[in-house]
Order: structure tokens, then C-alpha cells, then sequence
């Protein structure tokens, strides 16, 4: 029976069904037995699981990542929590040189079943280091997932493909989403795919694209577009590496007109690389460029000057009538 759910409940969840179908699996990170986690995502699972698989570390990400890597050597598969998606940055020399390499490296003989999750973006009025999108920085590291669901459903049934997964994954949970909604979520242990992207709404007019946090004001967005007459189809990228660009491709084949929303900076965020791949395989579809929303080319500011820094709704919208203004419907 389905049970509405936030989107951190829906985490919390999914690990829960995971460690009791799978003995093998284990969490570890800062806070996450005691206390529950940072933002609650793993309370109860000490008293449910025990300390052998829920493990408090120390303040060390670079620690938690490599220790992540050992565990997921010896047959366990290591679910590890990093408390803000900033703090990722000790992780990235573990990752890119072990986690990602061990199947290479050892001709198959060895993977690496891991998963690091961490919350992603803005929006929560937080001090330095703990608003970073950083999905762009391990989207470019070959042999890695990345994976940013949008809502509670597709939350739960990510996270379980992802622990699930023999090769590594990064996922991104979107912060100011944690408890922005509720949705009916059902405890069935069914993952959804991964390196699949999501119809979220179908439409004729424009394609829009997103992820994570930012699907929220995207679909916004669409509600707005509704109004005026403009089919919008969204498309939730929900696995950002391996990239589906086959879904996005046969959209925009439809509609002939796309905007792109992310949260990260501009420069060389994922936007562009799927604006790129329209460039070279669906060029003849567009009736007018690819357009990009994100945040800016710098630090994300402080508490709340972070609303300065994050796309909303408006900016999306401005981005789309800038489209249509090239190529009317008609």
C-alpha cells in the first residue's frame, strides 16, 4: 500500500527495504547512527540493523569514501553518506583513483558496489560549502554513476537500483526538496531503471529538461506554459551519467524547440553537454537554439542570497519566450 512520503522519508525507506532484503548492505558516515544523519535520512536504522551495519565514522570524508571502497572489496555493498554535497571534495581523490578503476584494474575480477549519497544544492539558507552543485564535477569521471532523483518515487526506486548496482554510484538527493512535498510511495522493492531518463509531462510545443531540486520549478514552469497555450513536455534526466540522450533526442524531434534548467554554474555544467549532443544529433529537429538556465559562474553566496544564485521559475519562463520569439508557434 502506497504511503505519501517526503522526499528524505523516501530514502529512508528505500535503505531500510534494501538492508533487510540484502545482509550484505552497510551505511556508514558522520552522524548517521545516533543522531539519524544531518537531515534524519538514516534514523532508526541502528536500532533496527545494529552497529555492525550502521556505521558512525569520524569527521573525515575522505575516510568514509576510502572505507567505503575496502567494504565493497570484501562482497558488502557500502552505502555512504556525506553530510552536504561540498564536503564531497576530500572524496574526489578515493573515487577517481580507486572506486572508479577497480574493475579495469583487476580485469574484472573485482567492482566496486558502492554508493555515496550526499544532499545537493541550494536552497536552505546554509553557511559556506554546504550549497555546491557538484553533479557536473562527477558526471565527468568515466566509470561512475551519477544520479539525481526529483520526488519521493523516483527517490526510493533509484536508490535501490543504485545500491544494486556493481559499479559505483554518486547520488545526489536534492536538498531543499528533503521535505518540500509529499507523494505516495510504495514499499514494494521495485527499483526503477538506471541511465534511463523520465517523461515526466508529455507536450508538443517545447522540451524542457532538468533535475534534481530543479525539476521543481521546471514543472512550474510547465503548469505557467499550460496557461498560455504552450504544450510543454519536461524530461527528468534522473541518471546523469550514462547520459540517455536517446529519450531528450526523440523529445525534442517532437516538440523542435528545448531549454535546459540546472542549478550549477553555467560554464560547463551538464546543460551544456546535453545542449552539445542536440548540436550534433538533433540539429535538424530545432526550429531555434537549445537555450540553458543555471545558476551563475560563482561561489554560491551565503543563506539568503542563495534565491539570487538559484533558477526559479521566472527565469525558465524568460529563457522560453526567448525561444518562441525565434520560432513562433505556429
Amino acid at each position: 500500500m502506497a504511503v505519501n512520503l517526503a522526499l528524505i522519508e523516501a530514502i529512508n525507506l528505500a535503505l531500510k527495504s534494501e538492508m533487510k532484503r540484502d545482509g550484505n548492505v552497510v551505511v556508514l558516515g558522520e552522524d548517521i547512527g545516533r543522531n539519524g544523519g544531518v537531515f534524519r535520512a538514516t534514523v532508526g536504522l541502528l536500532d533496527e540493523f545494529g552497529g555492525d551495519r550502521v556505521i558512525d565514522t569520524p569527521l573525515a570524508e575522505t575516510l568514509v569514501a576510502a572505507m567505503a571502497i575496502g567494504l565493497s572489496t570484501q562482497g558488502l555493498k557500502p552505502v555512504a553518506e556525506i553530510q552536504f554535497s561540498g564536503f564531497m571534495y576530500p572524496c574526489v581523490d578515493q573515487v577517481v583513483n580507486h572506486a572508479t578503476r577497480l574493475r579495469n584494474r583487476t580485469r574484472g575480477r573485482l567492482s566496486c558496489p558502492m554508493v555515496i549519497r550526499a544532499p545537493n544544492g541550494g536552497g536552505i539558507h546554509a553557511p559556506e560549502h554546504h550549497s555546491e552543485s557538484l553533479e557536473t564535477t562527477f558526471a565527468q569521471m568515466p566509470g561512475l554513476r551519477v544520479v539525481a532523483p526529483s520526488n519521493p518515487a523516483r527517490a526510493y526506486g533509484l536508490l535501490l537500483a543504485a545500491i544494486r548496482d556493481p559499479d559505483p554510484v554518486i547520488f545526489l538527493e536534492p536538498t531543499r526538496c528533503y521535505r518540500l512535498f509529499k507523494q505516495p510511495v510504495e514499499d514494494d522493492g521495485e527499483a526503477l531503471p538506471l541511465d534511463t531518463c523520465f517523461i515526466d509531462r508529455e507536450g508538443s510545443d517545447i522540451t524542457l529538461v532538468s533535475w534534481g531540486a530543479m525539476m521543481h520549478d521546471t514543472r512550474l514552469a510547465a503548469d505557467a506554459l499550460a496557461e498560455e497555450g504552450i504544450s510543454a513536455e519536461v524530461v527528468d534526466v534522473a541518471t546523469l551519467k550514462p547520459l540517455d540522450m536517446d529519450t531528450i533526442l526523440t523529445s525534442v524531434a517532437k516538440t523542435g524547440r528545448c531549454v535546459i534548467v540546472q542549478e550549477s554554474p553555467r560554464a560547463g555544467g551538464w546543460a551544456s553537454e546535453i545542449a552539445a549532443n542536440l548540436a550534433e544529433h538533433g540539429l535538424l529537429s530545432l526550429f531555434a537554439p537549445v537555450l540553458r538556465v543555471s545558476g551563475y559562474d560563482t561561489i554560491m553566496p551565503l543563506a539568503k542570497q542563495e534565491r539570487v544564485f538559484i533558477p526559479d521559475t521566472e527565469r525558465i519562463l524568460k529563457e522560453v519566450r526567448k525561444v518562441f520569439e525565434a520560432a513562433p508557434k505556429g
